[in-house]
C-alpha cells in the first residue's frame, strides 16, 4: 500500500532544502563564484529545484493526484539536492545532518512502489477556460499540421513549409505579444505570458524544429521594438511581424561572443552618400542565426561606437530587412557592393528552421532601420535584453512540451510491448520511469505558468532563469528513458522518440548554456541577494 500525499510534511521538506540553499549561498557570498564554480553551479540547480517545489505545493493543494505528483517531484527533487552536498558540506557551509528530517518523507515517496503508482497519472493542468481554448486550438494544428511532417523534416533537414507558416498566421500565433494596435492579439497581463506558454508547449510537442520555436523569433523582435524603437518603428514592422508578412532571424551570436555579447564585433559604421544612401554599413560575422534564410528581416546587434572599451554601451540595434535565401546557404549582393552570405551549420536535431553563420561585407542598411535611431544609440544590448526577456520562459515551455511527446509515446509502447509474457508497462521498472516523468512534467509546466504570472506583473527574471535551468535538463533525462523504454526500437530514426532525445538536447544550450545562466545569472543573483 502507498502512502497518502501529506502536503504540509512537503512544505516542511521544502523548507529545510530551502534553508540549506541560503546557508549555501551566504557562504558562498564569503568567497568568489568563479573560485567555486561548481558548488555555485549545484546551487544554481537546487534552488530551481526548491522553487519548482514550491510551485508544486500550490498545485498539490488542487486535488488528490496533484497533491501524490507534488510529494513525489519534492522527494525526488530534495533527494537529488542531498546528492549534490554529500561529501562536500564544507564547500557549501552546511552539516551532513543538514537533511536528515525530511528522511521519513523521501522514504515514503521516493518508495519505487509510490513513484511507479504515478506512471498513468500525469495530472490535470488547472487552466482557465480561456486558456484551455489556446490549448485545444494549439494541439490541433500540432496534431493535423506538424506531426505528419516532423518526421520528413528531421530525416531530410528539410525547410518548413510555407503552409506551416501561413496556418501559423491565420491563428494568431506571430501576433500573440504584439498589442492589438499594432494588429496583433495581445491585451497584456497573464493572458499574453501564460498564452504563449501553452501555444509553444502544444507547437513543440508536434516539433520543436518545425513549428515550437517558429513563433519565438517574431515575439523577441517585437519585444526590443517594444522596448526601443520609434513610433514609425513600431507601426512599419508590428504589424507585418503579427501576418508574417516578415519572418525575423536573431542576428546577436558571434563566433567568438556568445552569452558574453559585450565583445560582439560586427560594426555599423555611419555613411551618408545622399538622400538614397543615407545609412549604416554592417561588416562582420553573425553565427547561430535560426532561421535565417528564410526570414526576410534581421534583428541584427552591431558596435556602432569604435571604442571597444565601451563594452555593451557601444551597441545598437538594427532591423535589416533581406531577401528570402534557399535553406542549405545563400549569396546576396547589393548594388553599391554590399554582400550577405549565409552557411548553413548541420546539427543532429532541431532541424527544419536551420541556422547559420552569416558574413556580412559592406550591407547597407538604411538609416530608418536603427532601433530608436539617435535615442537608439548605444542601447542596444538593452533592447536585446528586453527582446529576450521571454526567451527562457519560452525555452522551457519548448522543453515541457518535448517532454509530453516522449511520455505519451513511451507510456504507449510500453503497453503495446510484450516481453516475457506481459506488456513492458506491467513491470514495476518501466512504471517507476513514467512515473518519475509525469511529474517532472507536470512540475516544469506549472513552475512555468507561476513564472508566466510573475513576468506578467513585471516581476519573474530570476525565476525565468531557474525554470529554464530545471526543466531543460529534466527533458534531457525523460527524453533519454522514453528511448530507453523503447529498447532497440527506441534507437531507429523511424521512430518520433529518437527525434526527441535530440531535439531535447539543445535546450541547456540556446538561449543561455546551462553552465553560463547558473553561473552568470542565477548564483550571482542569489549572492547579490544577500550580501
Amino acid at each position: 500500500m502507498t502512502a497518502a500525499a501529506d502536503l504540509t510534511a512537503a512544505k516542511a521538506v521544502i523548507d529545510a532544502a530551502s534553508e540549506l540553499v541560503e546557508q549555501a549561498t551566504r557562504h558562498l557570498a564569503t568567497s568568489s563564484i568563479d573560485d567555486h564554480q561548481v558548488v555555485a553551479y549545484d546551487l544554481a540547480h537546487a534552488a530551481a529545484a526548491v522553487e519548482t517545489g514550491r510551485a508544486m505545493l500550490d498545485y498539490g493543494a488542487r486535488g488528490d493526484v496533484e497533491a501524490r505528483l507534488a510529494c513525489a517531484y519534492i522527494a525526488d527533487a530534495v533527494a537529488e539536492i542531498g546528492a549534490k552536498v554529500l561529501g562536500r558540506e564544507d564547500e557549501w557551509g552546511t552539516s551532513p545532518a543538514a537533511l536528515d528530517d525530511t528522511r521519513d518523507f523521501l522514504r515514503a515517496y521516493r518508495d519505487p512502489a509510490f513513484v511507479a503508482s504515478l506512471a498513468e497519472e500525469p495530472g490535470p493542468r488547472h487552466l482557465d477556460p480561456d486558456f484551455e481554448l489556446v490549448q485545444d486550438t494549439f494541439r490541433r494544428f500540432a496534431e493535423d499540421k506538424l506531426r505528419p511532417i516532423a518526421e520528413h523534416i528531421h530525416r531530410q533537414n528539410a525547410d518548413i513549409p510555407e503552409e506551416i507558416i501561413e496556418g501559423l498566421a491565420e491563428m494568431g500565433g506571430f501576433g500573440l505579444s504584439i498589442p492589438e494596435e499594432y494588429g496583433g492579439y495581445s491585451m497584456g497581463g497573464e493572458s499574453e505570458y501564460i498564452g504563449m506558454v501553452v501555444a509553444t508547449e502544444e507547437l513543440s510537442r508536434g516539433s520543436l524544429g518545425a513549428g515550437g520555436s517558429l513563433i519565438t523569433r517574431p515575439e523577441i523582435l517585437t519585444r526590443a521594438l517594444l522596448a526601443g524603437g520609434t513610433e514609425e518603428q513600431k507601426r512599419e514592422w508590428l504589424p507585418k511581424l503579427a501576418t508574417a508578412e516578415a519572418m525575423a532571424a536573431v542576428a546577436v551570436t558571434e563566433p567568438d561572443y556568445g552569452s558574453d555579447v559585450a565583445g560582439i564585433k560586427v560594426t555599423a559604421t555611419r555613411v551618408n552618400e545622399g538622400p538614397d544612401r543615407d545609412g549604416w554599413l554592417i561588416n562582420g560575422v553573425k553565427t547561430w542565426c535560426t532561421f535565417g534564410a528564410r526570414a526576410n528581416v534581421l534583428m541584427l546587434l552591431a558596435r556602432t561606437d569604435p571604442d571597444r572599451s565601451k563594452t555593451h554601451r557601444g551597441l545598437s540595434m538594427f532591423v535589416v530587412p533581406k531577401p528570402v535565401g534557399d535553406g542549405h546557404g545563400f549569396v546576396f549582393e547589393q548594388e553599391g557592393g554590399g554582400k550577405m552570405e549565409g552557411r548553413p551549420i548541420d546539427t543532429i536535431g532541431y532541424r527544419g528552421m536551420h541556422s547559420y553563420e552569416i558574413a556580412f561585407d559592406g550591407w547597407f542598411v538604411e538609416a530608418r532601420h536603427q532601433v530608436g535611431l539617435e535615442a537608439g544609440l548605444g542601447k542596444g544590448f538593452y533592447y536585446q535584453m528586453a527582446g529576450f526577456e521571454n526567451g527562457r520562459l519560452q525555452t522551457a515551455a519548448r522543453a515541457v512540451g518535448v517532454m509530453q511527446a516522449a511520455y505519451e509515446a513511451a507510456l504507449q509502447y510500453a503497453k503495446d510491448r510484450v516481453v516475457f509474457g506481459q506488456p513492458i508497462a506491467d513491470y514495476q521498472l518501466t512504471r517507476a520511469k513514467l512515473g518519475r516523468m509525469a511529474f517532472m512534467i507536470q512540475a516544469g509546466r506549472q513552475f512555468a505558468y507561476q513564472v508566466a504570472r510573475l513576468m506578467a506583473r513585471g516581476e519573474g527574471q530570476l525565476e525565468a532563469s531557474m525554470v529554464k535551468a530545471y526543466v531543460c535538463k529534466a527533458a534531457e533525462w525523460v527524453t533519454r528513458e522514453a528511448m530507453q523504454i523503447h529498447g532497440g526500437f527506441g534507437y531507429a530514426e523511424e521512430y518520433d522518440v529518437s527525434r526527441y532525445f535530440v531535439d531535447a538536447r539543445v535546450l541547456s544550450i540556446f538561449e543561455g548554456a546551462d553552465e553560463t545562466l547558473c553561473l552568470k545569472v542565477i548564483a550571482r543573483r542569489l549572492v547579490d541577494a544577500v550580501s
